[in-house]
């Protein structure tokens, strides 16, 4: 946990230009996620609503994705953390400069499939305030709307944070690979 939070705290450091966009738009997917839960759990049992295991089964998927994106926001800076290690290698022979090209194009492609990851938990953060939306305690509507705009802004940070890595990554069938793999969640 604390890790998590140490990576989040990166992100409002603005003398630190290592952990950015990606980690904030999964910090923000994992505050949607909670606030869906929340309003889920503030639906239960409530006169004229769905029943209750309607609540709880989105409830508990809610707070296992907004565990996973709280993680996911410290995987994005540990990923970009890879990347500039990788760039930091020696270059001073033929080998060295193999080994380091190898590394740097380990790392981007990693750099993209992280925030492809955390786009997916998003998106179906996303989802999951939907299906709320048929029904749920109207006592939390701002809530869940709030919900909405950051699953919202984590999928579109998360998906920017995946094209901004592509360019980078030398194998062009991984690109297309991640690249239609995108546009699947963001369809």
């Amino acid at each position: 946990m604390q890790e998590n939070i140490n990576a989040f705290m990166r992100v409002l450091d603005a003398t630190d230009n290592s952990t950015g966009g990606g980690t904030a738009s999964s910090v923000a997917g994992a505050m949607a996620a909670g606030l869906a839960a929340m309003v889920a759990r503030l639906s239960m049992d409530k006169t004229g609503l769905a029943p209750r295991e309607y609540y709880q089964t989105i409830a508990e998927e809610a707070e296992t994705l907004s565990a996973e994106l709280f993680n996911g926001g410290r995987e994005d800076a540990a990923a970009f953390d890879r990347v500039t290690e990788a760039y930091k290698m020696p270059r001073d022979t033929s080998a060295a400069k193999d080994l380091r090209v190898q590394a740097i194009q380990k790392a981007m492609k990693h750099a993209a499939e992280v925030p492809l990851s955390n786009a997916g938990r998003c998106r179906r953060v996303l989802e999951l305030c939907r299906s709320l939306e048929k029904s749920f305690n109207t006592n939390a509507a701002s809530d869940l709307e709030c919900a909405m705009y950051l699953a919202t802004a984590g999928l579109k940070g998360c998906a920017a944070n995946v094209r901004i890595n592509l360019p980078y990554i030398k194998d062009e069938s991984a690109c297309k690979d991640i690249e239609e793999r995108l546009e699947s969640i963001i369809g």
